[in-house]
Parts: C-alpha cells; structure tokens; sequence
C-alpha cells in the first residue's frame, strides 16, 4: 500500500471519531467511505498476491457424487 491508503486501522479511527463527534453515521457518511476504501484497498492487496481469487476451478466442471 502507498502510505495514502486508507487503511482498516485508520478507518476504524475515523469511525469512532466521527461517532463520539455525533457526526453522520449513514451508509454515505464520511466514516462508511473510509470504511468502504478500507475494504476495498485490503481486497486488492490480497487480488495482487494470490491471484485476486478468480478462476481457482477454470475449466473445471463441477463434480457431484452418485
């Protein structure tokens, strides 16, 4: 992560502060996007590393038991 991503750390800081502040707790508030940044920025550094786990079962065909 460059060091002006949001983080799960700093979102969760931004969150309790804004709810302490008795700030707008809505799903468009301020704290819901830094969460959202949050996620979505973890998610992406996990895409990177592993492949963004899409196509684990390519060209596989589901298996049932008989």
């Amino acid at each position: 992560m460059t060091k002006n991503e949001m983080t799960k750390s700093a979102a969760s800081h931004i969150q309790s502060t804004q709810a302490k502040g008795g700030k707008d707790m809505s799903s468009s508030g301020f704290s819901a996007r830094a969460q959202s940044a949050a996620a979505h920025n973890e998610n992406a550094s996990r895409g990177s590393a592993s492949g963004g786990g899409y196509g684990d079962n390519s060209g596989n065909q589901s298996q049932t038991k008989k």
